[in-house]
């Protein structure tokens, strides 16, 4: 499976957007998929992941409240939409799958990344 990310951009503080997950080659219909962010000079860090059936979410601590995972198994595809954007979510933004029922906010268990999708979030 291959995993194309898109919809990052330059957004002022306290604006919203989605980002996109578009998945080819196989159905992620079964996977868990994740979000992750990388911001310059820093590691990279969880921001949410879902379930195969939308049923478990889970978020990092820093954006729960704010970043929403949702996903559209008919289309192959996972979002994440993102309101109430602040400078410090600025970053490169990552889609990941699982192959596990469970959600997961560890690397490690994500086996197949999507290229990144700049978000700049201006104050």
């Amino acid at each position: 499976v291959q995993l194309q990310a898109s919809g990052g951009g330059l957004v002022q503080a306290g604006g919203s957007l989605r980002l996109s997950c578009v998945a080819s080659g196989d159905t992620i219909s079964s996977y868990v998929m994740g979000w992750f962010r990388q911001a310059p000079g820093k590691e990279r860090e969880f921001v949410g992941s879902i379930s195969w059936n939308s049923a478990y979410l889970k978020y990092g601590d820093s954006v729960k409240g704010r970043f929403i995972c949702s996903r559209d198994n008919a289309k192959n595809t996972v979002y994440l939409q993102m309101d109430s954007l602040k400078p410090e979510d600025t970053a490169v933004y990552y889609c990941a799958t699982a192959r596990r029922l469970l959600t997961s906010k560890y690397e490690v268990d994500y086996n197949v990344w999507g290229q990144g999708t700049l978000v700049t979030v201006s104050s």
